[in-house]
């Protein structure tokens, strides 16, 4: 038997298939869909969510459709019903997707939350990274890509190996066996804050000493561009065009970069330390890295110190103690005066991009936002006048 539903999404026409289409019924499902799509000529998707079975009868109305309507698409198909249409080419010629394995996450412990996704704990072995946009498909597939490029090219990090639909939004499968983040141990014991800074820098010095080739990532300068030039708008001219300046002279290098290097998407699993969250995957000189780092740990919270806790987890004072440690190290100094310079000019970095997010943020409270402008405005022009170059 087959069933058929029909509703249309901006210019798409989605027919919803059930049941099966095969000899006996195939001139009657052709009829059914030809009678749903009406003269429609936007972009024709079935969901085959519900089809159990589509013989050769069933794949030549499909492929008559596909004449018909060049931009038709079949999704939600489940194993078996795929097999065929791979078996027999179709997936050579036409836009054919799995359905994705349905995961619920109810009752699941949070293990973090960013920008783009929220990661909980599905049982002892696995993780899932459930991304808030609801058209999230192509950033998944963008993110696994880019950690198996980071995995291949020597940066320890897990790399997902299912995509799962969870409710209407769809998430990343990763196996992390009795993994916990730096967040979580440092929240257990802050005795460990600098042995596990040091940690840290291993592997962000094995992700700087990557090199790429030119236009191989997205390149953080021209995204950090974007931010100064937005900044000098809301400086003194001075200052503005001196900040510009600034980091148009920082050097062009290929280093990798993670772009959002915390201790929520550092990872310990067994002893051993792995990177998660590779969406953010950038490459340029390793300032703009630091001036993230500098972001997460005090610069977004430079107003509301319990603004670290909400994110980390940890105190601002923990905070700042784990910044320091991660300049020593990676530096190899303790001399005051060299980390308090490195420190600037990550600062003046971060402030630029506050200072442009906070303007363009609606939803903040206005007092706050009067507040978080003022203090970037106010940092920019002490530091950037005593400020000769942002290279570390």
């Amino acid at each position: 038997m087959f069933h058929l539903t029909a509703k249309q999404e901006d210019n798409k026409q989605i027919l919803s298939l059930q049941g099966r289409i095969d000899s006996a019924n195939a001139a009657d499902a052709e009829a059914d869909i030809r009678a749903a799509m009406d003269g429609f000529s936007g972009e024709l998707v079935l969901d085959a969510d519900a089809l159990e079975y589509i013989s050769s009868a069933g794949l030549r109305v499909i492929l008559r459709l596909k004449k018909l309507q060049n931009n038709t698409r079949i999704i939600n198909v489940s194993s078996e019903v795929y097999e065929i249409f791979d078996m027999t080419g179709f997936t050579e010629m036409m836009d054919i997707a799995k359905a994705y394995r349905k995961l619920s996450i109810d009752g699941c412990e949070t293990i973090g939350e960013g920008a783009n996704g929220k990661v909980y704990r599905i049982d002892a072995d696995t993780i899932v990274k459930v991304y808030k946009n609801h058209d999230a498909l192509d950033e998944i597939h963008n993110e696994r890509e880019l950690a198996r490029k980071a995995f291949v090219m020597g940066v320890p990090t897990a790399i997902p190996y299912d995509v799962v639909q969870v409710g209407d939004l769809y998430g990343s499968v990763f196996e992390l066996l009795n993994a916990q983040s730096f967040a979580k141990l440092m929240i257990a014991d802050p005795s460990k804050t600098d042995e596990l800074a040091k940690a840290s820098v291993d592997i962000l010095k094995t992700m700087h000493s990557t090199m790429l080739k030119p236009g191989e990532l997205p390149d953080k300068k021209a995204e950090a561009m974007l931010w100064v030039e937005f900044a000098k708008e809301h400086l003194p001219k001075e200052i503005g065009d001196k900040l510009v300046s600034l980091v148009k002279a920082i050097p062009d290098t290929c280093n990798m970069l993670h772009g959002d290097y915390h201790i929520k998407n550092i990872m310990q699993q067994n002893g051993e330390n792995l990177l998660i969250d590779m969406d953010t995957l950038a490459m340029g000189h390793p300032i703009f890295e630091f001036s993230a780092i500098y972001a997460a740990y005090i610069g977004f919270s430079c107003i509301d110190h319990n603004q670290v806790k909400q994110f980390l987890g940890i105190p601002y004072e923990q905070s700042v103690q784990f910044w320091n440690a991660t300049l020593k190290y990676y530096f190899g100094t303790d001399d005051a005066d060299t980390l308090r310079a490195i420190e600037e000019k990550a600062a003046i970095i971060c402030y630029a991009r506050l200072l442009r997010r906070t303007l363009c943020k609606s939803k903040d409270d206005e007092a706050y936002k009067a507040k978080m402008v003022e203090y970037c405005k106010q940092t920019l022009c002490d530091l950037v006048p005593k400020t000769d170059s942002l290279a570390v």
